[in-house]
């Protein structure tokens, strides 16, 4: 704890510009999943991914105002505060922009119903969802990076990027995960395997920030990032290129979605979805190697 003869409680972290922010998080966020689970209802896998949002996004945010408010981040000594903020502020905006068009596409309905009172905590919900989504991306905005100054490096662009790629990965996933039938060849399963080593080595590149422990790799963290994200370039190039021709071509596959493929369950869905996020995640690698030759930062 501080030792320094001051107030034990941060009182000036609630009513900074961040600590206002976060605030409005904890308030939206209980709103939001106070809803749910009082009048609007959910069901299936998709309700329960957007109450899960909710409720963790809140969770760990209150956790981020109590450290704040009482200095206890000053305990976590294998935590990087700045890291740890930034990259969730990320994660969590990216899960409630998910959730919030989720929630709308598949429980809400301009009809009443089965009844009015639904229908309308159903809209309340979504509205207060999309609020949720704003105030994580104004502390993004706000705790971002900026030319000339200090800053912790999961607050960079190229930080933030790794966050993404993460969670692109994690979509690609579910993706492959939903009747996609990759198994069926060996180039697809080599574009499984681009994937999984791009997916785990961003997660370790974001863990040794986050744990602080990035300062202590054996070469320069710097030119190690270069090198892997030069890497991951070419791996997703390979793979931007054989999915496609593995999933649509008319040798392999087929170009054309089936008319029998029932919606949810569908291979020519999931290997579209696939080919979309592949090449998104292709380019923002490459936003990433742009942004990371012109990075310096300190931890």
């Amino acid at each position: 704890m501080d030792n320094s003869g001051g107030p034990y409680l941060n009182v000036q972290a609630l009513w900074s510009k961040v600590g206002v922010v976060r605030l409005l998080q904890l308030v939206f966020g209980c709103t939001t999943f106070s809803l749910v689970l009082h009048k609007a209802g959910f069901s299936a896998a998709y309700g329960t991914f957007c109450v899960f949002v909710w409720c963790f996004c809140f969770a760990v945010t209150a956790l981020i105002v109590v450290c704040d408010l009482t200095r206890l981040q000053s305990c976590l000594r294998n935590l990087s505060w700045g890291n740890f903020t930034a990259a969730f502020a990320m994660l969590a905006a990216l899960m409630t922009l998910t959730a919030a068009v989720i929630y709308p596409l598949y429980f809400v309905s301009l009809s009443c119903t089965p009844d009015c009172a639904t229908r309308n905590h159903r809209l309340a919900v979504s509205v207060c969802a999309g609020l949720l989504f704003v105030v994580y991306s104004v502390e993004i905005y706000l705790t971002r990076a900026r030319p000339g100054m200090q800053c912790s490096y999961m607050a960079t662009a190229a930080g933030l990027l790794k966050v993404v790629q993460a969670f692109v990965a994690c979509i690609i996933f579910g993706a492959l995960a939903t009747e996609s039938q990759y198994k069926k060849y060996v180039a697809t399963q080599w574009c499984v395997a681009v994937y999984s080593f791009c997916f785990a080595v961003t997660v370790v590149v974001i863990v040794l920030n986050i744990t602080g422990r990035a300062v202590t790799f054996r070469c320069p963290f710097e030119r190690f990032v270069v090198i892997y994200t030069v890497v991951a370039i070419l791996m997703y190039i390979s793979a931007s290129v054989i999915w496609p021709v593995f999933c649509f071509d008319t040798k392999y596959g087929s170009p054309t979605r089936p008319s029998r493929c029932s919606w949810g369950r569908c291979p020519w869905d999931s290997q579209l979805v696939v080919t979309i996020f592949t090449h998104i995640n292709l380019l923002l690698y490459i936003a990433d190697l742009v942004y990371t030759q012109k990075l310096r930062f300190v931890h």
